[in-house]
C-alpha cells in the first residue's frame, strides 16, 4: 500500500503545490485546513507522516504537535515555518518535531526531507515510479540519481537550476504550467524572483537540449499561459 501523507495547511495555493509534489512522491496525500480539522484526521486516519504548517486557524499547528505527542503518537511530522519563527521551530523540535522546513522553501528541499524522515524511521519508501531511475525522451536522456543529461548519449552540462527545471518538466509530461507556478516549484515557494527568471532559464536550457532551439521538441511555449513538457514519449 502506499504511504499515507496527511497536510495540515489552510493557504490554498501552498497545499496545492504540496499535495502535487507530495504525490509526485508515489505517495497518497490527505488534506486539512485547520488546526482541529487536521488533529482529527491525525488521529482517526493513520497518517504516515504529517506535514504541518504552524500558522492555522482554530488550534495551532504547536498544540497540534503537542497533544499529539502527549497522547503517545509517534507519527513522523515535518513542520512548516516562516524564517521569522525561529522560537516556534525551537519550540516544535523539543515537542517531538522530527524536522523542519523554512518558508520560502524549494519543493525538492521538501521532497528530500519527507523520504529521510520516512527512512530515519523506517517507514518503507513507495516504489520508484515508471522511468524515474532512468527518463528517455527521444534524444533526450535524464538521470536523476546522479542529475545528468544526455543528448544522443553525450552529456550535457546543465547548471543545478536548469537540471532542476528540467527535472520538473520531465515529471510532468502534458502538464501545463505558468511561470509563477514554476518559480514556486524550482526557486522556492514565495520566492521574490521575476517571471523572467524562468524566460531566461527555460531559454539557456533549450539551448543545450534542443536541436532547434526556435522550434522546441521537448519544452514546449503554451501562449499567454506559460509552457509544458512535450507528452510525445508516452507510453
Amino acid at each position: 500500500m502506499k504511504k499515507k501523507i496527511l497536510i495540515i495547511e489552510d493557504n490554498t495555493d501552498l497545499s496545492h503545490i504540496l499535495r502535487v509534489n507530495i504525490e509526485a512522491l508515489g505517495f497518497d496525500t490527505d488534506l486539512a485546513v485547520s488546526g482541529d480539522e487536521g488533529l482529527e484526521k491525525a488521529l482517526s486516519n493513520g497518517p504516515d507522516l504529517i506535514v504541518l504548517d504552524l500558522m492555522l486557524p482554530g488550534m495551532p499547528g504547536l498544540e497540534i504537535l503537542k497533544r499529539l505527542r502527549n497522547g503517545g503518537s509517534k507519527v513522523p511530522v515535518l513542520v512548516l515555518t516562516s524564517k521569522s519563527s525561529e522560537m516556534d521551530r525551537v519550540i516544535g523540535l523539543e515537542l517531538g518535531a522530527d524536522d523542519y522546513v523554512t518558508k520560502p522553501f524549494s519543493v525538492m528541499e521538501l521532497q528530500a526531507r519527507i523520504k529521510a524522515i520516512l527512512r530515519r524511521t523506517g517507514k518503507v519508501e513507495p516504489e520508484t515510479p515508471p522511468n524515474r531511475i532512468r527518463m528517455v525522451f527521444g534524444d533526450l536522456t535524464i538521470i536523476p540519481e546522479n542529475r545528468q543529461v544526455q543528448i544522443k548519449d553525450k552529456p550535457v552540462d546543465l547548471t543545478a537550476k536548469e537540471f532542476d527545471l528540467l527535472q520538473h518538466f520531465a515529471n510532468r509530461p502534458g502538464q501545463v504550467l505558468n511561470r509563477s507556478q514554476l518559480l514556486d516549484a524550482v526557486w522556492g515557494y514565495g520566492h521574490g524572483g521575476y517571471e523572467h527568471t524562468v524566460n531566461s532559464h527555460i531559454n539557456r536550457l533549450r539551448s543545450k537540449i534542443e536541436q532547434n532551439p526556435d522550434t522546441p521538441a521537448f519544452i514546449l511555449t503554451v501562449w499567454g499561459v506559460g509552457y509544458k513538457f512535450t507528452d510525445a514519449y508516452q507510453e
